[in-house]
C-alpha cells in the first residue's frame, strides 16, 4: 500500500525505533505512548484490519503475540504484567489501517479499558 505509514516503516522508508524484527513482523516503539512502554507489533505484509485475516493468517497472529511476550520479557515487565490489544475499525479505536498489536507495560492497567 503506497499510502500506508506502517507499510513504509516495514519497507524501511520511514525510520522507527525497532525493538524486534524477523521475516514476518516488526516491533517498534509507538510515537504516542499510552504507557511507559508502548510497542506496536505489525506484520510486514499489509492486512488492513482483523476482519481481513484469512485462515492462513492464524499462525501470524499467534506469532505477533509471541513476539509481544518476548518484548515484554526483554523490557523487564513480563512477570508483573502487561496488556496486548488489537483495535478493529474506527469505532474500535483503530487509526492506522494496517493490522497492529499494541503492547503496553510498565504501569498498572485498569479495567474496563475505556
Amino acid at each position: 500500500m503506497d499510502d500506508c505509514i506502517f507499510c513504509k516503516i516495514a519497507a524501511g522508508d520511514i525510520p522507527a525505533e525497532k525493538v524486534f524484527e524477523d521475516g514476518q513482523v516488526i516491533a517498534f516503539r509507538d510515537l504516542n505512548p499510552q504507557a511507559p512502554t508502548h510497542v506496536l507489533v505489525i506484520p510486514k505484509r499489509h492486512i488492513a484490519t482483523l476482519n481481513d485475516l484469512g485462515p492462513d493468517d492464524e499462525a501470524l497472529v499467534g506469532h505477533m503475540h509471541a513476539v509481544a511476550a518476548g518484548v515484554a520479557k526483554a523490557e523487564g515487565f513480563a512477570d508483573i504484567g502487561y496488556r496486548t490489544v488489537f483495535n478493529c475499525n474506527e469505532a474500535g479505536g483503530q487509526t492506522v489501517f494496517h493490522l497492529h498489536l499494541h503492547l503496553l507495560g510498565g504501569r498498572a492497567m485498569h479495567w474496563p479499558p475505556g
